[in-house]
């Protein structure tokens, strides 16, 4: 079977279907299992290119984790200001340049539309690590990814997201994927955190949901508890964060109401929407969350580098 993703960018998770993401688990589960020296000669010889113009700590060090676990090396520019952007270099200048010296361009960005212009420009695949507001495809693949090996199956599942659904680039993505399978979404916000209006038609063509303030009414039903921080840096105006900043947290009271078997994750960073005292508890699955998005990007890196696939 041919290698659909070599050479491919990745921007928007609308843009897969259900084998596509099959395909990716697969490889996933196929570098998991190999032997470190297999798995490095997967990217040996090549450069992967990062640009993260908005900050970040899982997502680029776990790129540069992955493209280092199949053996190849990893340069990049992870703080704006130290880059010839604060010069006044343009974006797709600076997306070029990068792409003139690695194999695979990883970009992350505040503006929107930014990953779709800059792989127009780039010479190089890329890969959409957040766009503005919009989508942060690799979070949603390693989400459905946890939600598979945590779960044994996805379709025919309840699964709760819950905290900023406005401003979430990770909600959006996810929701796209979870369009791909049978389940039973609740969206759990403040009223002033909803889903964007602008997002729910093509939500809806994907996927039924239900809309509620209340998590504690719903969570006894969920087999997926999905919960976001409440995104500050993307008020406008500081009052009104103030008044949803800390709408839910999970403490042990609302983990004795759980399934046995349910799951919690988070795409990380939290700040008090979960409890630390849930950390070691089954439920909780965000860290082994953060770990499987290392193998998945391992495994789409070793896609989109290698035309047989792996």
């Amino acid at each position: 079977m041919s290698n659909t993703f070599f050479q491919k960018d990745i921007v928007s998770v609308r843009d897969f279907d259900k084998q596509k993401f099959e395909t990716i688990f697969q490889a996933t589960d196929k570098i998991i299992t190999m032997s470190p020296n297999e798995r490095r000669e997967i990217g040996r010889g090549k450069t992967l290119g990062y640009l993260f113009f908005e900050p970040s700590t899982r997502t680029r060090l776990s790129f540069e984790a992955a493209m280092a676990s199949i053996g190849g090396t990893s340069i990049g520019i992870a703080d704006a200001s130290s880059s010839s952007a604060r010069k006044g270099e343009s974006l797709g200048d600076t997306v070029k340049i990068m792409s003139l010296y690695s194999d695979v361009v990883v970009l992350r960005h505040q503006l929107d539309g930014s990953s779709r212009f800059a792989a127009e420009v780039s010479e190089k695949p890329l890969i959409n690590a957040g766009s503005g507001t919009e989508e942060h495809p690799t979070q949603a693949i390693l989400d459905i990814y946890t939600i598979r090996k945590e779960k044994k199956r996805i379709d025919g599942l309840k699964v709760g997201i819950v905290g900023d659904l406005k401003y979430g680039r990770t909600v959006y993505s996810l929701l796209y994927a979870l369009g791909n399978y049978k389940v039973d979404v609740r969206l759990i916000s403040p009223p002033a955190l909803k889903i964007r209006s602008d997002s729910t038609y093509e939500i809806r063509k994907r996927l039924a949901y239900t809309e509620t303030t209340d998590l504690e009414e719903n969570i006894s039903d969920l087999d997926v508890v999905y919960i976001t921080r409440i995104q500050k840096e993307r008020f406008a105006d500081i009052e009104e964060y103030v008044k949803v900043k800390g709408s839910y947290r999970i403490g042990t009271d609302l983990v004795k109401k759980m399934k046995d078997d349910a799951i919690i994750m988070h795409p990380l960073p939290r700040l008090d929407e979960i409890s630390p005292d849930l950390d070691s508890t089954k439920q909780a699955k965000y860290f082994q969350q953060a770990q499987y998005g290392k193998d998945t990007r391992a495994a789409l890196l070793a896609l989109i580098l290698n035309e047989n696939g792996i």
